[in-house]
């Protein structure tokens, strides 16, 4: 006499799919993840580099700097800059008029 079974879950090539499918997504999405962070915060440096050094400019033009002067600190920037940004937990340092600023991290090769 032939018993009928019920079937009730998966069998174990039906899980072992699945978890072949979810780490092949995985392989593929965490560089990308990854990289796209990358790219995030170097585009951040650099448009904090472009704001700092678009306010020691126009504190120059103001002030009638010459192009070797630097602003004393963040403080003389505050007409032109709202908050002087950071990068992560460094701080920029503030460039002389006609030096461009540096990012803390050593983001770097980007012409501003």
């Amino acid at each position: 006499m032939m018993m009928k079974m019920n079937r009730k879950g998966f069998t174990l090539v039906e899980i072992m799919i699945v978890v072949a499918i979810i780490g092949l997504l995985a392989a593929i999405a965490i560089p990308n993840f990854v990289r796209a962070r990358t790219q995030a915060l170097t585009n951040a440096c650099i448009a904090n580099l472009k704001q700092i050094q678009g306010a020691v400019q126009v504190w120059a033009i103001d002030k009638g700097s010459e192009s070797t002067d630097t602003p004393a600190n963040t403080a003389a920037l505050t007409d032109y800059i709202k908050s002087w940004p950071k990068c992560g937990t460094s701080t920029y340092a503030i460039p002389a008029v006609s030096a461009d600023p540096v990012c803390p991290n050593g983001i770097t090769g980007h012409k501003l």
